[in-house]
């Protein structure tokens, strides 16, 4: 458990968390060597034991420390501590990607172009490095008051010659910006980190993600079978040139995307040419459903899994069945004929090796046979005597294996097993039931809970769902929408395979900003209410302290609910109104009875 004061390495000082995932934690710490604040990322302490989760942490290290450009965060130290895994990295003060979004609800065409230009800037680096980062989405961009972006969350990026690329068989990432080949089980190449880029760009203009559905198998299926909703026919302001670039990165087929990020980079660089503004639809080289029929049969296969699994609210974790590449197709066919015939073999001489072991031996022998008797459910001691009265001698050493079907205490097998004819004298072992295999519940509330549920799924096979429930408005704020904050058996309770579990998450229901804290902008307020459906007033008020522009009050509190239709009214600093000073005029005396100055006497 890290904690605020904690030294990690006897040199980074945590100050506070600003972040959690489903591997690690993220903390805003102090480098008390070279005075600066650091980003510290600790592996979540129930993985640090599970070797899977280290490899995978530390491979994050060996990726991002080879990378050094300005649009990728800076790693800066990788170690252990007392079992405490951690990766030190430049901390980036800013927003993500993600939150911005949110905020706005879609950006400009020259800030997309702009955010776009820096993502494909920094990827491309990152691809000469031989690197696929494979989770590109806008959670994982960091945005800077400057406009300077950051890409980070190298944590399932692989080196391109890694033999783990044709092995894995689980596609990692968020959904909503998954390649079609990932999506399938296929390999990833840096094609497919091309495509999130382009859904990414689509949804920095749009506001909104291009496929939605129920549960991430949906979206899987839709980014491999539907296509790319036309961005022109919502908004006709957007370039030719710039719904191009678009279709070329999320083309389904690798072969119509672009060769590298470097040349969707210099696309982008002239998108707003007046040359290109009007330029023709780009169209596809090769056909989008090139791998149909005979070509497709591995692909057919994945999206026929991917229907059949009954995977719900997995959140940004799908897995699908691998698929070899089709490069290896024949090669693999080969060994596959190889090994059946071995195999084929093999079974062969153990199929004879058993008959002679246990009809010829038997029969040649001076001794007699018998059948070894049905013990199942038995009392032990009675399948003692069973087997004693059958001629067979018993193991005094019982043993006890886990049974879901056989009560405790109680005979599940014998070896050699029931039915066998074997010599009488023959020495048999009695295996006893321990019981159900049953796991003790722990407490999961302030984890993540799409983690939770896919530990618990695959690892002890319970029948785990995630429920929505309302909150306090005057209890904690959540930031998280996927944080436990409750589940429907306490912890230390016993369940077993098959049990249910619902774990409860927070319904957020959209809060006001303090938008004078965060310096918002009118704009920035026009398009907050836009997409909340509020009426906006605006009050002017003549002020030298802010920014002309800048909102300086707020009507609605930080934390309020917000409520469709409602008016929000603002302040808004406009600069003073300077009254230009007149010329003085000659006093007049007051009265005709006014003695004139002694000036005027001498004169």
């Amino acid at each position: 458990m890290i904690t605020k004061g904690q030294k990690i390495n006897d040199r980074y000082e945590v100050i506070r968390s600003i972040g959690e995932g489903g591997m690690a934690n993220v903390y805003l710490g102090y480098d008390t060597i070279l005075d600066r604040n650091v980003a510290i990322k600790v592996l979540r302490g129930d993985l640090a034991n599970d070797e899977k989760f280290v490899r995978r942490f530390q491979r994050e290290a060996l990726s991002a420390s080879s990378l050094a450009h300005p649009n990728i965060v800076e790693m800066y130290d990788v170690g252990e501590d007392d079992g405490t895994y951690y990766i030190v990295m430049e901390y980036v003060d800013g927003k993500t990607l993600k939150q911005l979004l949110k905020k706005r609800g879609s950006l400009t065409l020259s800030e997309a172009i702009d955010i776009m230009s820096q993502l494909t800037d920094g990827m491309a680096h990152a691809h000469d490095s031989y690197i696929i980062h494979r989770d590109l989405k806008p959670q994982n961009i960091m945005i800077k008051d400057d406009g300077q972006i950051k890409i980070t969350d190298f944590g399932i990026a692989m080196a391109l010659n890694s033999t783990q690329l044709t092995q894995t068989n689980s596609v990692m990432g968020s959904v909503h910006y998954l390649p079609p080949e990932q999506a399938s089980g296929k390999g990833c190449t840096i094609k497919s980190d091309i495509y999130s880029m382009g859904i990414i760009f689509y949804e920095l203009l749009s506001g909104s993600l291009p496929f939605r559905g129920d549960n991430a198998v949906e979206i899987a299926l839709k980014h491999m079978r539907e296509p790319l909703p036309s961005l022109r026919e919502e908004n006709p302001s957007i370039p030719q040139s710039i719904e191009n670039i678009i279709r070329k990165a999320t083309a389904k087929n690798p072969k119509n995307r672009y060769d590298s990020a470097r040349s969707m980079h210099e696309d982008l660089l002239t998108a707003l040419n007046d040359e290109r503004i009007d330029e023709p639809v780009y169209e596809y080289k090769y056909p989008e459903n090139e791998n149909e029929g005979k070509k497709n049969k591995k692909a057919e296969k994945a999206e026929a899994a991917l229907e059949d699994a009954k995977i719900e609210n997995l959140g940004e974790t799908i897995e699908t069945p691998a698929v070899e590449d089709e490069n290896e197709e024949v090669v693999e066919g080969k060994k596959s004929k190889l090994l059946i015939i071995v195999l084929a073999i093999v079974f062969s001489l153990i199929a004879v090796g058993l008959v002679v072991l246990f009809f010829v031996l038997p029969k040649l022998s001076n001794g007699k046979a018998a059948t070894i008797p049905d013990c199942y459910n038995l009392k032990v001691s009675a399948c003692e005597k069973k087997l004693q009265a059958a001629g067979f001698e018993v193991n005094t050493k019982i043993k006890t294996i886990v049974s879901n079907s056989v009560d405790k205490n109680r005979v599940v097998k014998t070896d050699p097993g029931k039915g066998r004819s074997v010599k009488k004298k023959t020495k048999v072992t009695i295996y006893k039931s321990s019981g159900e295999n049953t796991i003790k519940l722990e407490d999961y509330v302030g984890q993540n809970a799409n983690s939770v549920k896919t530990l618990l799924e695959t690892k002890y096979e319970l029948v785990v769902t995630i429920e929505k429930k309302e909150v306090d408005a005057n209890s904690k704020e959540y930031e998280d929408d996927d944080e436990i904050i409750g589940q429907s058996l306490e912890a230390g309770s016993e369940v077993k395979k098959g049990d249910s579990l619902i774990l409860y998450t927070p319904n957020i229901v959209d809060k006001y900003p303090d938008m004078v804290e965060e310096g918002w902008s009118i704009s920035d307020v026009e398009a907050f209410c836009n997409k909340y459906g509020l009426a906006l007033e605006k009050v002017q008020q003549e002020t030298s302290a802010y920014s002309e522009g800048t909102v300086i009050g707020q009507n609605k509190t930080k934390g309020s609910p917000i409520i469709k239709g409602t008016t929000l009214k603002v302040t808004v600093a406009v600069k003073p109104t300077v009254i230009p000073k007149e010329e003085e005029e000659p006093k007049e005396p007051e009265s005709q009875n006014e003695e004139p100055s002694s000036e005027a006497k001498e004169e």
